[in-house]
């Protein structure tokens, strides 16, 4: 069976499945269970029948209040709408200061040499993030063997990125190679703009050739490093920040690997 990265809709530049990539045990995520995505507030009636076909039953948007009102997502047919703000909409921004020194003494956070990379560790350690970060998760956890699942923001890149690297990291893909899946959106949409979408084989070739170590590609490590380093483990990030158990991590594990 052939599966392909890039699902092709009228309505979006960047909706791609995160399914086929290995982790540290062999193992691989399975394919057509959970998709990334920009903004689904130009989806096509066509768009919309194929979203269906796919059984992909719920819908996270990861989006401000302000945002969804300006361009509400145009929903299919059997879709669960979930609204889950990764931003702090509240007063005071999206981390409080002053807890994060209590944050660097008792997991020993790493500093970020970028300053994208900062902000995406202030988002990983801010508990209005983490509650959309859980909530999403959870619908994970849930999910029937047959449907699916996207998740996205407005351009697919940083908080639908900084959602994607947690699922990966949880499945224990490599960070090079979620450097590689975050970067990917920056191709995407030089060939949006062109209105020429990559094959699957220009696709393998894009993330072959991307290099990581340098740029924006570091700026990921916001998330990876402070899972890995700050909190030891994504296990312990999982469990103490998130909330859930180490039964649910295994179930996690056994429903999106194989």
């Amino acid at each position: 069976m052939t599966h392909q990265r890039l699902i092709a809709l009228d309505g979006t530049v960047n909706f791609r499945d995160i399914g086929g990539y290995e982790n540290n045990h062999g193992q691989k995520v399975k394919w057509n269970k959970i998709y990334r995505s920009d903004s689904l507030s130009s989806l096509t009636p066509e768009d919309q029948e194929k979203l269906e076909q796919m059984k992909v039953t719920v819908d996270c948007d990861l989006r401000s209040t302000n945002e969804q009102d300006m361009a509400p997502d145009r929903l299919w047919k059997n879709v669960d709408f979930e609204d889950c703000h990764v931003y702090s909409e509240g007063h005071g921004g999206n981390f409080v200061d002053e807890k994060r020194p209590l944050y660097k003494f008792f997991h020993h956070i790493p500093e970020m040499n970028s300053y994208l990379g900062q902000i995406y560790q202030d988002v990983i350690l801010s508990p209005s993030s983490q509650k959309a970060f859980a909530k999403v998760f959870g619908k994970l956890l849930s999910l029937a063997d047959s449907e699916a699942l996207v998740y996205h923001c407005s351009a697919g890149k940083d908080r639908t990125g900084m959602m994607s690297a947690l699922i990966l990291t949880g499945l224990g893909v490599d960070d090079q190679t979620i450097a590689k899946d975050y970067l990917l959106t920056n191709e995407l949409y030089g060939f949006g703009l062109k209105k020429q979408m990559p094959s699957d084989t220009e696709m393998i070739q894009l993330v072959n050739q991307m290099n990581v170590t340098q740029g924006e590609g570091t700026a990921i490590k916001g998330v990876t490093a402070t899972i890995n380093d700050g909190f030891g483990s994504f296990e312990n990030y999982f469990t103490k920040i998130l909330g859930f158990s180490r039964q649910d991590l295994v179930d996690f594990r056994k429903l999106y690997l194989v």
